[in-house]
């Protein structure tokens, strides 16, 4: 897989009838190594160790609805009250982030209300704070870290 622009971490893989999968800690259990998957399994990392959100706080690949449509989240980080904290919006590394990708998330929001968004294909990162009252968002050099 390709080298993205996240520091290095270990993972663990196996093999299993010539696909290769990848271990996630959230979901504890072997998933099928795409390049998207590089991207969250490195994200979710990057969230654990250079954010030290708690593992018990993040939740990976879960459904939701958005104008009566099944949609898919990427990431989602709860505050410990159980609103949302932020959103991650998770592309393979192939795939150039574009206005589409934040109007995408901002759906997402709509239903989610999450006060950070983070959008990355694992090379490039980006960052937004919420404004609810404008409805807006404002881009950040980076998102905070955990705090209790």
């Amino acid at each position: 897989m390709q080298k993205l622009n996240f520091s290095t971490y270990s993972f663990r893989f196996k093999s299993n009838e010539n696909k290769i999968s990848i271990f996630d800690c959230i979901r504890k259990k072997f998933v099928i190594l795409q390049p998207e998957e590089w991207v969250r399994q490195h994200c979710v990392q990057f969230l654990i160790n250079e954010k030290s959100y708690p593992k018990s706080l993040i939740n990976v690949e879960k459904e939701l609805i958005v104008n009566n449509l099944k949609k898919r989240y990427d990431i989602v980080v709860f505050n410990t009250d159980g609103s949302i904290h932020l959103i991650v919006e998770c592309k393979a590394p192939n795939i150039e982030i574009k206005q589409g990708t934040f109007d995408q998330i901002a759906r997402y929001n709509l239903v989610l209300n999450a006060s950070y968004l983070m959008v990355t294909n694992g090379l490039n990162h980006y960052y937004c704070q919420m404004d609810f009252e404008k409805e807006c968002y404002n881009f950040l050099r980076d998102i905070p870290s955990y705090s209790k």
